[in-house]
């Protein structure tokens, strides 16, 4: 097996498990929340920095490294952990999200996906044995099957967004006869998943250095999801992941979907929800019974002068916080706020960094949001250890919403284990 994962803990009140997934290249401890690196890097971070905020575990992204530096180049260099200089674990995913997210430039068919290149327009077709091929050279240690990523909702009315746009140009692409039918779309999709899923396994060359996961698909439909769930594990995989949420649904389909999926797939491998997300979703995927995360929320937002702190979120160039004395979260052992030499950088210094487009705050407030979800993380795994989510919930507030309420309650008031909920 290119992985292996122990359990080490369980929840009584919720679904809730710690444990390790070991690979070539070192573990990690799960719940996990995997740092993006997109492009074999983490924006503005050394790998130096991200041992020290705590990141075990850093993922790439397949087709954003196809396109360059190219798997080719990659391989030369030994696979991705030599190239990007990092030795712990390593995930790619696979390009099927790209082909949701950049649909007003590419088209889907039965047998794969034409991208036209963000570098340089060209035409290219990526197909589930050229994205395991791109997968192989770069050598990661977990990889995804290339899957078919469908809107999670059918387009409503509503305010204009990045996310409404996105499905909105998924539709467009998808229409048939005209008009955009959802359902077809939904089960196209999952039927199309689980075929490429099958040609996926059958061209992977390196199932003993590299775990591949399945994907389950099926919007927020329960129906749908239940059919991919069912079908997906039915291939033996070492690992299974949850797609297609985090695309236009709110916090409450997310939960609900998720509870609904998690415990369709196997009790003794590696559950991951892609893309997700605030620390709310976090929180009730875990009590669902998730063990891996990703999002590029804590750069992104980072580099947006926007930091994470246990109460949601400050914005940092709001006009309140130009004389702010106090580190961005009091408390936090982050190089920003817990440097180890000199004082904390103060909300107010930070905000003159991104006032005067001074490259240090992005990095700064980075590095503290991903120090953030590191500690949330490692609290998390006390916490299903303990069932003391009481605590949690004073901890991490904003956090709090995504707690089962009977497992809340139970913990404030001192029940007994209220059953896995």
């Amino acid at each position: 097996m290119a992985i292996t994962f122990e359990i080490s803990d369980q929840s009584k009140r919720t679904r809730g498990r710690v444990g390790r997934v070991s690979t070539p290249h070192g573990e990690f401890d799960t719940p996990a929340f995997m740092t993006v690196g997109t492009r074999a890097t983490v924006r503005g971070v050394t790998n130096e920095q991200l041992r020290q905020i705590g990141a075990q575990v850093v993922l790439n992204n397949a087709y954003h490294l196809w396109l360059r530096p190219g798997p080719d180049l990659i391989d030369r260099f030994g696979g991705t952990h030599e190239f990007m200089g990092w030795d712990g674990p390593i995930l790619t995913d696979s390009g099927g999200y790209q082909a949701y997210s950049m649909a007003d430039t590419n088209a889907i068919d039965e047998d794969g996906v034409t991208f036209k290149s963000i570098v340089d327009g060209r035409m290219l077709r990526m197909t589930p044995e050229v994205s395991m091929d791109i997968q192989n050279k770069i050598g990661a240690d977990i990889i995804m099957a290339f899957d078919d990523c469908p809107p999670a909702i059918d387009l409503g009315e509503g305010p204009v967004s990045q996310t409404r746009l996105k499905l909105q140009a998924a539709h467009d692409r998808d229409r048939k006869g005209g008009r955009y039918d959802h359902a077809a779309r939904l089960k196209i999709a999952n039927e199309r998943t689980i075929r490429w899923l099958e040609r996926c396994k059958a061209a992977h060359a390196r199932p003993d250095r590299q775990a591949l996961f399945g994907i389950v698909q099926g919007g927020t439909d329960e129906d749908a999801r239940r059919w991919s769930a069912e079908r997906v594990t039915n291939v033996e995989l070492p690992g299974y992941a949850i797609g297609g949420v985090s695309v236009g649904e709110t916090s409450e389909d997310i939960a609900r979907i998720v509870r609904l999926a998690a415990p369709l797939l196997p009790d003794a491998k590696p559950r991951y929800l892609m893309g997700v997300g605030y620390p709310r979703d976090i929180v009730a995927a875990v009590c669902a019974g998730v063990d891996m995360f990703d999002c590029v929320l804590p750069g992104r937002n980072g580099r947006n002068a926007n930091a994470f702190v246990p109460e949601g979120q400050i914005r940092l160039r709001n006009a309140r916080f130009a004389e702010d004395h106090e580190p961005l979260e009091p408390g936090c052992d982050c190089p920003a706020c817990s440097p180890s030499a000199g004082r904390p950088a103060s909300r107010a210094y930070i905000r003159h960094l991104f006032m005067s487009q001074e490259m240090l705050g992005p990095i700064l407030v980075s590095l503290h949001n991903l120090r953030f979800y590191q500690r949330l993380m490692t609290d998390l795994r006390a916490t299903i250890a303990s069932d003391d989510w009481a605590s949690f919930a004073d901890r991490w507030p904003s956090a709090a919403a995504g707690i089962p309420q009977d497992a809340y309650h139970a913990s404030r008031s001192g029940q007994a284990d209220v059953g896995n909920s």
